[in-house]
């Protein structure tokens, strides 16, 4: 295989934890990377961006702003209905998922 294979793993479950996380609580885009980042589930704020531009449009997330005491007014992403549902579905789905990869891909009993 050519792809970094953490790459793609995280290709295809960073939405979902973005959707994760905003179940919790609405939070602005900053916020968001911080988590991310340090999670190493992105390698920088400027591939947080167009993910949630893809979100709202799809109906995932919505976005307002609200006034912040230290400095400019900050962007802030909620969970939609919809987006509560498309996590719901991929929660239901992950673990027996991951579970069933994992029999493959296991430490070899010794």
């Amino acid at each position: 295989m050519t792809a970094d294979v953490g790459t793609q793993l995280r290709k295809g479950v960073v939405e979902f934890c973005v959707l994760g996380l905003l179940a919790r609580e609405p939070m602005y885009g900053w916020q968001l990377s911080e988590k991310l980042v340090a999670a190493q589930l992105i390698a920088s704020i400027g591939t947080l961006y167009p993910m949630l531009s893809r979100l709202r449009t799809q109906g995932l997330v919505t976005s307002y702003d609200e006034a912040s005491a230290s400095g400019p007014v900050r962007k802030y992403y909620r969970l939609t209905p919809q987006g509560s549902s498309q996590l719901e579905t991929f929660r239901l789905q992950w673990e027996p998922f991951a579970a069933t990869v994992f029999t493959f891909v296991g430490k070899d009993p010794e």
